[in-house]
């Protein structure tokens, strides 16, 4: 470490001991990495976060009680100062998406090395994005290519990818993100939670970390207030 720097501050948060004992271990031999502390799940991460305000947290998505999606959403939230890096096992499109739309800088998969993680931590402390190079393609193919189909299809320059969404509205209020749109959306069909999950391909789990965001965007209590609201801002599907 460069004289006068100051060591990049870390927490774990893993569900599986072993990993998150073993990730530990590795930043603790690292330059420049001080580990400050570890957690099981997402809630005890927040609890850590807000103890010991550290730079980057370094965060797995599939966990009880508080997943790592919801978990980067709040902490991004009410600790803006620190990042977060995702290091999962999972690399699907859905899980990827919702990292990223949580507010998570980086993302890693398990097979990443030291040099991997120190990079990513690295990165996204001075506010960059550190993305997978396998996740980073499929990001930029998921993007290109709706925008390639309109395009043959009309042979016009498509619209942005944000507002290609059937009946939504081209700006979303207080913030909301696309896919919570269409959360929102089928909350004012009356859909179920099963249901949102089945007719957007995703899991129950991702959809109710969805809800959770949108309510706490705009300010919502239950779903009888979600429906008014998605009425009030041109939300609710035309019927």
């Amino acid at each position: 470490m460069t004289e006068g720097a100051r060591m990049t501050r870390v927490i774990v948060v893993d569900d599986q001991a072993v990993v998150r004992e073993g990730l530990v271990l590795l930043l603790g031999l690292l330059p420049d990495i001080e580990v400050v502390g570890s957690a099981g799940d997402g809630e005890a991460a927040l609890r850590l976060v807000e103890e010991r305000r550290p730079d980057v947290v370094l965060m797995d998505l599939r966990m009880p009680r508080m997943d790592g999606v919801e978990a980067s959403g709040r902490i991004r939230a009410e600790f803006p100062d620190t990042q977060v890096v995702v290091l999962t096992t999972y690399s699907d499109d859905e899980s990827v998406f919702a990292a990223l739309r949580a507010g998570a800088r980086g993302f890693l998969t398990k097979d990443a090395d030291a040099d991997d993680i120190s990079k990513a931590i690295a990165t996204v402390k001075r506010g960059d994005a550190q993305l997978d190079p396998t996740v980073q393609r499929r990001l930029l193919d998921t993007m290109s290519a709706p925008m390639r189909q309109t395009t043959a299809t009309t042979g016009n320059t498509p619209p942005p990818p944000e507002i290609v969404r059937d009946g939504l509205p081209d700006r979303l209020p207080d913030g909301l993100t696309p896919r919570e749109g269409e959360v929102l959306a089928l909350i004012a069909d009356g859909l179920s939670n099963t249901e949102i999950a089945a007719r957007l391909y995703i899991s129950e789990a991702t959809v109710k970390t969805h809800i959770n965001n949108l309510f706490a965007k705009a300010g919502l209590r239950d779903r009888a207030q979600a429906v008014s609201y998605a009425f009030r801002h041109g939300v609710a599907h035309p019927q």
